[in-house]
């Protein structure tokens, strides 16, 4: 009634009324004349700020407008800030749909971001597998233009593997503001929706000073449109004590309309308390010296309806006394300690009112809800600050004792309710509950309040957790320690809320505040080592893994017992190819949490990373018993049983994931991943596919349904998706070089070499880049380029299997046989189950003039890979070479036969060795311009010439068929067989 009544009998601010009330008279949509679109409203606390942005928003309803409001109780991030608008806006304009499922869906991910990344490792079994499988046995022979690194099966297995990790890269291990981009977006999206049903939609951001933040960068961004483009009808009140900042707000201080408030005038002030019933002569003017015109003061002491001068005199500060002549001249004495008691609690709901007023007050709550002072939307009300300020101040200096005991009960309370959300939270879960953090900040407060010095360092160790947690809430939890500061004045609590405040400025608030509550040698060493664990987590994440490493040590050093600092140390030991190491983390985590889904999952995601698949299938099975709808194991137990070559078991596994949160797009994705390296093609296709619908703006769903064209033969089309991908995200070094891998398979290698170039531009060390560069030098016949990026390949990688090989070839067609030999050899040291390195070892050694060295070679080789088409063909190579071809005709005419659905370039080139090999007819000429015709680089023709010139030597038909073939070659590119 009383808020009724003052907004009936508004007195003041009419020019600051008139002038919001004409803007919304004016066509937004104008060129000429078209009306304001951001309003800043500045002015000290009391000045009214708030009571205006109330009348505003009355006059935007008038206006046909939606209206949503926050202040600093609402806003502790962008998401919270976010939702508490958009609940607003629903209760005028109905449901928000796209953004109820952004909510859900930036909660997903914020799961799916707490879940470790895959780290870059050498080519899974499976996906040498996979590879052999989709490439086909013929494109292992050498002396073809096909027969490229990247038709390699090691080589493209290695690309699997690293599109894997390049998915999602150690920036994406950052969080970073994926979540707030996708909600800004819905948010947006709602504004355009709303906007087209009504004329107006007015957000206002109260106590701006507080707000800012956490809301100025993402209004500036939104502003800019980042997020979409912002209606035209949307306007947008900031109200706060400080100018914008200059900087920052520089670009659009055109925009703004600035609406200081100063104090009432004289004539102002007087109206309102004759508005009041305040006519006395003698009283306005005492009310008028001692409010002097803030209006918050005048509505208090014109509430208090003084009769006499008398009522007003009195000395201290002019807020005090305000506030205190308001208090006590409320009559009822239930009603005046209600008032002063609830000053206590930073925040106030029914069950708060109770616990501070007691049970004199019972019946109350609306009618403090109804005071002047008093304000909020939603499950909380608050206390204008200069009112509280001056309440709580004046109750610990008359009662210290008294405040003492109250803000004690107060905590206790708070206690009392934290402990019953602690029923239904396990210990790990309780700092992701909003609920669970506000009844700790809350009792933290009061146990400040009430004994400062022996709090401090208890406090300070809640602060080391809150740190832990995000920005958001570590400022939150600053917060409510200055306001403790503040409220009690305790000089050590002052200076430490300065210390943390200044903190929060730096680049890395985290890390900061936490080197700050380092500094307090009053921790316990459970405190110090969680502030350890969480600086090496939050170094983790900013790419500084050596540092995290260093901080982690320092962590389980101070308490052995500290299961999430072995844990994430496990993790940062994985990301750097540590894995025994690794999983000596995660076994001791697990052997003080058995039960820890958590760290199983890990293991097994190091298992399967170190090539374990079995013991990766065991954890991840025994996580799922402890959590089996968990979409991370149930994926991770999937990747393994694909990288171990189990398709059907990995796609059971995916699948039910989806069947558990059917939006999670990278799972799609992965599911996508096991189909295309099954050589699914179409299905993998459609699970990409999918994932796109889920999220059109997905590169690595676009990148993944590349590859699988480029799988299925359809280069084009695979350069269209990637280029679609680097459009969405032009640092995506994987999709460059995949459109370079593309484009080297159609034997355009300029292009070729200009995408692995542009992805080395942002990944100077992406090893598979520089290989794939290499391979395409190679290719063209550049050697000396093709060993120098090989060289770099494996300086980034010195396990780089491929990389080896692919140098020896390199060596071997510029004549260096010996290093071709070696580098060879450390290709096989490295992996002993590499085929085609084996093969090429051998024809090296006989086209060296080493027979007896081949022999031996080829014969372990055969041994070692029986079934290997490249190997098979050295074998048929080096009788045709000793003469007896016709021995081996029959094994020639199947393996010619064996290539399933040939592209043109595989199969000019069969046809060439069938007109050699098998048929009774001499058609080299023709086989021999159709192989021509593919644009073969000369590095590729050099391999089917170096077996050329083994061929021409003999004296029979072969003999003659080869020398023919040869000079074509040669009258083709002269330079073909020289170094």
């Amino acid at each position: 009634m009383i808020r009724q009544r003052a907004k009936a009998g508004f007195v003041g601010r009419r020019a600051q009324l008139t002038l919001f009330t004409e803007n919304l008279a004016k066509d937004p949509f104008s060129e000429e004349a078209p009306a304001d679109f951001l309003f800043h409203v500045r002015g000290v606390g009391g000045v009214g700020k708030s009571t205006l942005l109330r009348q505003w928003q009355d006059a935007a309803r008038r206006a046909d407008a939606v209206t949503a409001v926050v202040d600093e109780n609402d806003v502790h991030g962008v998401q919270q800030a976010l939702v508490e608008l958009v609940r607003q806006l629903e209760a005028q304009g109905g449901p928000c749909k796209e953004f109820g499922k952004a909510v859900e869906q930036s909660g997903r991910e914020q799961a799916a971001q707490a879940e470790p990344l895959p780290v870059d490792s050498e080519a899974s079994v499976s996906s040498r597998v996979m590879t052999q499988a989709a490439l086909g046995a013929t494109s292992l022979i050498p002396g073809a233009g096909f027969v490229t690194a990247m038709a390699n099966p090691e080589a493209a297995a290695q690309g699997l593997d690293r599109l894997r990790s390049a998915s999602r890269s150690r920036s994406q291990r950052r969080g970073g503001r994926g979540g707030e981009l996708g909600l800004s977006r819905a948010f947006v999206a709602e504004l355009e929706r709303l906007c087209r049903r009504k004329r107006w939609v007015v957000l206002f951001f109260d106590t701006w000073e507080q707000t800012a933040h956490y809301l100025d960068g993402w209004l500036l961004r939104l502003l800019d449109e980042e997020f979409g483009p912002v209606p035209a009808n949307v306007v947008i009140v900031l109200a706060g004590r400080d100018e914008l900042a200059g900087r920052d707000w520089a670009p659009l201080r055109a925009h703004v309309v600035d609406v200081p408030l100063e104090v009432f005038t004289e004539a102002e002030t007087r109206a309102l308390l004759t508005s009041r019933g305040v006519t006395e002569p003698a009283v306005a003017e005492a009310v008028l010296q001692l409010s002097m015109g803030l209006p918050l003061l005048v509505e208090l002491l014109s509430l208090a309806r003084p009769n006499t001068v008398e009522d007003l005199d009195a000395g201290g500060d002019f807020a005090d006394v305000a506030v205190e002549r308001f208090v006590q001249w409320i009559t009822d004495p239930k009603k005046r300690e209600a008032v002063r008691a609830c000053a206590l609690p930073l925040q106030l709901n029914e069950d708060i009112f109770d616990a501070a007023a007691g049970p004199e007050a019972e019946g109350l709550w609306e009618w403090l809800c109804g005071q002047p002072f008093v304000s909020g939307r939603g499950d909380y009300k608050h206390y204008h600050a200069v009112v509280r300020a001056s309440m709580i101040h004046q109750q610990r200096a008359h009662s210290p004792q008294g405040w003492a005991s109250a803000h004690i009960r107060l905590a206790d309370v708070q206690a009392a309710w934290r402990g019953s959300v602690e029923e239904r939270l396990p210990e790990a879960k309780r700092w992701e509950e909003v609920e669970w953090r506000r009844h700790r900040a809350d009792e933290t407060y009061h146990r400040l309040c009430a004994y400062p010095g022996t709090y401090l360092t208890a406090a300070l160790e809640q602060l080391v957790h809150g740190a832990g947690q995000s920005v958001a809430v570590l400022r939150q939890w600053i917060e409510t320690f200055e306001q403790a500061a503040r409220d009690t004045a305790e000089p050590i609590l002052l200076l430490w809320a300065g210390r943390l405040q200044s903190a929060l400025t730096s680049d890395d608030p985290v890390l900061a505040c936490l080197g700050v509550l380092l500094s307090h040698g009053g921790l316990s060493a459970d405190g110090r080592s969680r502030a350890f664990t969480y600086r090496g987590n939050r170094l983790y994440f900013c790419d500084r893994e050596e540092e995290a490493l260093a901080e982690l040590d320092r962590a389980v050093a101070l308490n052995t017992r500290n299961g999430t600092a072995w844990s994430r140390r496990g993790e940062v030991h994985r990301w750097f190819g540590h894995y025994d190491q690794a999983i000596a983390d995660f076994t001791t985590a697990l052997e003080l949490e058995p039960t820890d889904a958590w760290s199983l999952t890990l293991r097994g995601e190091t298992h399967q990373q170190a090539g374990r698949y079995a013991a990766a299938v065991a954890d991840l099975t025994t996580a799922l018993e402890h959590d089996p709808t968990s979409a991370w194991a149930l994926s991770a137990r999937g990747i393994s049983h694909r990288q171990a070559g189990h398709y059907d078991r990995a796609i059971a596994d995916l699948t039910s994931a989806l069947e558990n949160d059917p939006t999670l797009t990278w799972v799609r994705s992965q599911l996508g991943d096991t189909h295309r390296q099954a050589g699914s093609y179409d299905q993998a296709i459609a699970e990409y596919t999918a994932a796109l619908e889920l999220d059109p703006t997905y590169a690595w769903a676009l990148a993944g349904r590349g590859e699988a064209h480029q799988r299925a033969g359809r280069h084009d089309q695979a350069i269209a998706e990637y280029t679609a991908a680097l459009e969405l995200d032009p640092t995506y070094a994987w999709a460059h070089a995949s459109r370079g891998h593309a484009h080297h398979q159609c034997n355009r290698y300029e292009q070729a070499i200009a995408e692995y170039t542009a992805a080395l531009r942002l990944d100077p060390t992406y090893a598979w880049a520089l290989g794939a560069r290499g391979e395409v030098h190679r290719a063209v016949g550049n050697y000396r380029e093709a060993v120098a990026d090989l060289t770099a390949a494996l300086e980034s990688d010195p396990a780089y299997a491929w990389a080896h090989a692919t140098r020896g070839h390199a060596h071997h067609q510029a004549g260096r046989y010996d290093q071709a030999v070696s580098d060879l050899t450390a290709a096989l040291g490295l992996d002993p189950n590499y085929a085609w390195a084996h093969a090429t070892r051998v024809q090296v050694h006989r086209q060296a003039g080493r027979r007896e060295e081949a022999r031996r070679d080829l014969a372990r080789a055969i041994e070692a890979h029986p079934e290997d088409v490249s190997c098979t063909f050295e074998k048929l190579m080096f009788e045709a070479v000793e003469g007896r071809p016709q021995s081996s005709a029959e094994q020639w005419n199947q393996l010619i036969s064996s290539k399933v659905n040939p592209t043109n370039a595989e199969t000019s080139f069969l046809n060439l060795l069938r007109s050699l090999f098998i048929d009774t007819e001499n058609h080299v000429r023709e086989a021999a311009e159709e192989l021509l015709a593919t644009h073969q680089g000369r590095g590729d023709l050099a391999d089917l010439h170096s077996y050329l010139v083994e061929l021409s030597v003999l004296a029979d038909e072969l003999g003659v068929r080869a020398r023919q073939c040869r000079d074509l070659i040669m009258e083709h590119d002269p330079d073909v067989g020289r170094p």
